[in-house]
């Protein structure tokens, strides 16, 4: 019998017996799974973790796993390189699909910041200046950082102070929103800048 976890992982289910139940139904191998779990541990001998994070001593992955399926939950060892390795006994499936829900929580909490570009030439005009500006202005006001660009054509690179000092200008101008995090560097025929913003997205 297969099921599947909520993450996507396959399980297969074995009955084994113990005690005076007469079959317990336990998962003991989950395809790429972070963790070695039940009849996966062939180590010699395991120091054993309880449920409740009781020390229950060292002994063989077998009885530790009797002790498991004691109580309907999962052999998982946790520190593989400890001497010998260290096991814990839980709900391997609740665990991992409680992991699951944390990482999908954090990655939905991480705040995702875009880098957007603005592209001007040395000769740019007042007017167009302004609009990129206004654009600029408005990523960074955003949250988003912002790469200011002037690309230098023929001549003009004989000239490349021009667009330095465009690149100032800019960055003046945005001060209230944003601080310069790379200076005007010139690679090739492009003098890049980049602006960070100062409220958080």
């Amino acid at each position: 019998m297969v099921l599947t976890y909520p993450w996507g992982a396959s399980v297969t289910v074995v009955a084994r017996a113990v005690g005076l139940r007469d079959f317990i139904w336990r998962c003991f191998s989950i395809s790429n799974a972070a963790h070695q779990i039940n009849e996966d541990i062939r180590d010699k001998e395991i120091r054993l973790i309880g449920s409740d994070g009781a020390q229950l001593g060292i002994m063989s992955p077998e009885a530790a796993l009797e002790i498991a399926a004691e109580q309907d939950l999962d052999l998982v060892k946790i520190s593989p390189t400890s001497n010998p390795p260290v096991c814990k006994i839980m709900d391997y499936g609740k665990y991992r699909f409680e992991q699951s829900k944390r990482e999908k929580e954090t990655k939905k909490n991480q705040k995702i910041i875009e880098i957007k570009e603005i592209r001007m030439s040395p000769g740019i005009g007042v007017n167009d200046f302004n609009t990129k500006l206004k654009s600029g202005q408005k990523f960074l006001s955003d949250g988003d950082r912002l790469k200011v660009t002037v690309r230098f054509r023929g001549r003009e690179m004989t000239h490349t102070e021009i667009g330095e000092q465009l690149l100032s200008r800019f960055a003046e101008a945005c001060a209230d929103v944003a601080t310069v995090s790379k200076p005007p560097k010139l690679e090739g025929r492009h003098m890049t800048m980049f602006l960070s913003s100062k409220i958080s997205k």
